[in-house]
Formats: C-alpha cells, structure tokens, sequence
C-alpha cells in the first residue's frame, strides 16, 4: 500500500509520501538510542510537565487535528474531535499517575532476610509501535503517553492511509518539550517491520491490529525475545435478556455497532438475544440503525461516514452478500449507496448459520449480525463460539444472570448494560485470537517497564570489642 492521503469521502489522492530510505532510517533509530540514554534519567516532574503541555496543543489545535484525521479516514469530524478530547484526558491521566503507578513496590524483607526487599521499575528503552488507521490519534496516544512517562521512547510506525495524523502527532509531542527524539514517527511500509524489530536498538513492541499481522509481529519479536503487546481484532457479543431496559439497548446497541463507521475493533458485532425479547429488541434495533444519518464526515449532522478504504467497503460488501446468498435475512441497509466515496449503510442480517462467513469473520464495517437464543445457556455458549476474546456487552436487570455473564463471557472486558469502550483508568486488552497483553491504568505503563528486585542486606553487627573501645 502507498503510503498516502487519500479521501475516502471521495476517492480521490490528496497527497503522497516518500518511504523513508534506510540513511534516514539509521539516523532516526541511531537518535531514538542515543535520546533513551539521557531520557530515561528525566524527572516524573519533567515528563509530567511536557505531557501536560502535549495535553493542551491538543486541545488547543482541535479543529486542525480533527480535519486531518476525517481527510485521512473519513470518521466524522464530531467523532475526531471527541477522539482528541480523550487524547488529552489520557495524557493528563499518566501525567498524574505515573509516578505514583511506577513507584518502588516493598515486600516481606524478614521472610528473605534483608534489610530492603523491593521492586523497582525501569523503562526498557525503544519501542515500536504499528498502530492502526480506525483510531489514528487515540490508538497511539494510549501506548505513547504511558511509554513516555515511564522513561521510554517511542518509535511509530503508522498505517500507511493516515500519514499526516502520524507527522501531526509527532510534531505536537515535540513542540511540547519532548526530546527531538523521544517520539518519532516513521514513514514506511510493512515490509520495513522486520528490519525495525530485529535491531538491536528496538526493545519491544506493541501493535494494535489484524490477527495476521500480530501473528507476523510476534513471531519476528519472539525469534530476538522481545517484548510484544497484541490488541487485535474482535468479535464483540452483545447480550439481551428479557430483563434489560430494551429501549435503551436498542439504541446503545445501535451506536456501538456504528461508532467510527463500524470500524472499530471493540464495536458490539454480534448481537445475541434471548427468544421472549427477540421480536421488540429487532423492532426497536431496526429502527435505530435506519435512523442513523449516513453522509458528508465533515457535517455534524452525520452519524455515519464512509469506510476509510475502498477494499474495507469491498470485505463488507462480500460478507453481506455470502450470508445473504445462504439464505440470511437483510432487515436492513445491505446495498452500498450511490455515487463517489466508499459509503456503506448501517445494516442488520439475522438468521447467521455457521456456514456463512459471517458468523466466524469480523465485520468491519456498520454491520450487525442478529442471532436469537432460547435460554441465558445458550447465550454465552454463542458469544463465546469465536475466535476472538476483546471486549463484550451483557444486558438485564437481573444479578444472577449479570454475575453468569460477566464470569462465562470469554473477553477481556465485560461491559453490564453500558457500551464497550476504553477508559485511561481501566485496563484494556483481550485473549484467545484478540492478543495478550494489557493497555491503559497501571498494568499497562507496567508492560514496557523491567520490574527489577531489589535485595538489600542487613548491616553487619558491630564488633563487640571493637563498639567497647569507642
């Protein structure tokens, strides 16, 4: 893929970049070394301080940054702008917390007979990041501004349809004070990913992505036993039971299948209801994403935006038509809309099968699949047939069937009548297919950090002759 603006709301190229040749590579990784060396003695005081700053050129820019990030991938300019705002909450939020997340942790000096016994936490050096192009700011800033703050550089290597987010983020962490090279972005291709991660001088690694290319990524990073944090993709159930408020999951429902387009990794893809609530909760959901206003990114009236590239309108397009072709039931939507841009309709296919693509691929796009299920048993059993393990939604009133849900759900997250998303304060990562590991809170400034025990022994008793003469 070139690395290139291209506007999905019209399909035509803005602008293209040059792939940086290996000199300038060498420079950059050589200046990522060297900063390390004399970041890493900075000050939680210092590091705050520029976070903060960081925090406030992206409130301040806003409007230019959003444009930006609607040219390249075409979420709508209110989604961007909500995307920054929790940018600079989540720098602001390490800023606050790191030191006190990163502080020396005591343990039993008795029980292994030291004066000390404690676990400190250093940062391991440079780190790659491939992030993706669905959440071009939100994606990075939730590896950079904890990697930062714990002492660490940041390398980034960018999905190739977002290179002006990606230069754009780099400058705003620069002009706020960071070392020219704490955070750099690099503009190259995948096929530069092994080079990358197989120096010497990269640490580790964190990539936010498809299976594929975490499988590709761990492989390389296990070969030179480095470090590696995998958020890939998912297949989020979405759980009804008749107890649940069916109102205001119908609607929750139908912006957590269409948030930034559909093409989000812990977008509720699956929706699994219980057969006595099935006939209102299709009605009341139909409803809801034909409601959805599908258009222009730029006009705040618009819920809905393109798809960001043409071959992810193409993917969706071929799923809906293979669950269609094998007898599923299109209630809604299921036609990509006419003229230029790479618009797709919000869309609801009931009666999957196991046979249809469907029921085992991720939907990446605004496409809901509609299952119905005949008791509380057969829900989780179906929310768990899947690959995948990243976030799930569970709905009722009911405590006994919550405490079922949120301990048989086979995710990384359980969200009780509210939608997925991800918070600075809490963890996020998943398991099975979805990736290891864990972003976000304390555990994930913790990932690229050695936690280094500390013996201290006790001091030698004094010379009894020797403290008499004194």
């Amino acid at each position: 893929m070139p690395i290139a603006t291209v506007d999905p709301a019209t399909g035509e190229t803005v602008t293209t970049f040059d792939a940086l040749g290996a000199e300038e590579l060498e420079q950059r990784l050589a200046r990522a070394d060297e900063t390390f060396r004399t970041y890493r003695r900075t000050s939680y005081a210092q590091r705050a301080g520029w976070m903060r700053a960081f925090a406030d050129l992206l409130d301040g820019e806003a409007d230019q940054t959003a444009a930006l990030m609607t040219l390249e991938m075409g979420k709508t300019l209110k989604a961007a702008r909500a995307e920054i705002a929790k940018c600079a909450a989540g720098a602001r939020y390490y800023a606050d917390n790191a030191e006190r997340f990163l502080a020396d942790v005591p343990y039993d000096a008795d029980a292994v007979g030291a004066e000390q016994a404690y676990t400190r936490y250093q940062p391991l050096g440079p780190v790659l990041a491939i992030m993706p192009w669905n959440f071009p700011l939100w994606q990075v800033v939730r590896f950079a501004a904890p990697a930062l703050m714990a002492g660490n550089v940041g390398l980034l290597k960018h999905a190739s349809n977002v290179p002006q987010t990606a230069l754009r983020l780099e400058e705003l962490i620069t002009r706020a004070g960071f070392p020219a090279g704490a955070f750099q972005t690099l503009l190259v291709g995948s096929s530069a990913i092994e080079g990358i991660l197989s120096d010497r001088r990269v640490v580790a690694a964190t990539l936010t992505g498809s299976e594929g290319a975490g499988r590709s990524v761990a492989e390389v990073a296990g070969r030179q036993l480095k470090k590696t944090v995998l958020e890939l993709g998912g297949s989020d159930p979405f759980v009804v039971m008749p107890s649940a408020d069916l109102e205001r999951a119908a609607q929750v429902a139908a912006t957590a299948r269409c948030q930034n387009n559909g093409q989000s990794c812990i977008a509720a893809k699956r929706f699994i209801v219980h057969r006595d609530a099935a006939e209102e909760f299709q009605r009341l959901f139909v409803e809801a994403m034909r409601a959805l206003v599908v258009g222009d990114p730029t006009d705040d009236a618009t819920d809905v935006g393109p798809l960001a590239t043409e071959q992810g309108r193409t993917d969706v397009e071929e799923l809906v038509a293979d669950a269609a072709a094998k007898g599923a039931d299109v209630l809604c939507g299921g036609t990509r809309l006419d003229g230029p841009g790479w618009y797709y309709p919000p869309t609801v296919v009931a009666g999957i099968t196991p046979d249809m693509r469907m029921h085992h691929e991720e939907v990446f796009g605004p496409v809901a699949s509609l299952y119905v299920v005949e008791d509380l048993e057969a829900a989780v059993a179906l929310a768990n047939d899947t690959p995948f393990g990243l976030g799930s939604n569970a709905w009722t009133e009911d405590p006994q069937e919550r405490e079922r849900l949120v301990e048989g759900l086979d995710a990384g997250q359980v969200f009780v009548n509210g939608m997925t998303t991800s918070y600075p304060p809490l963890p996020f990562g998943g398991v099975k297919a979805s990736g290891y590991g864990r972003e976000l809170a304390d555990l994930g400034i913790r990932e690229f950090c050695n936690a280094k025990t500390v013996w201290v022994g006790k001091a030698a008793a004094p010379d009894a002759g020797t403290a008499a003469s004194e």
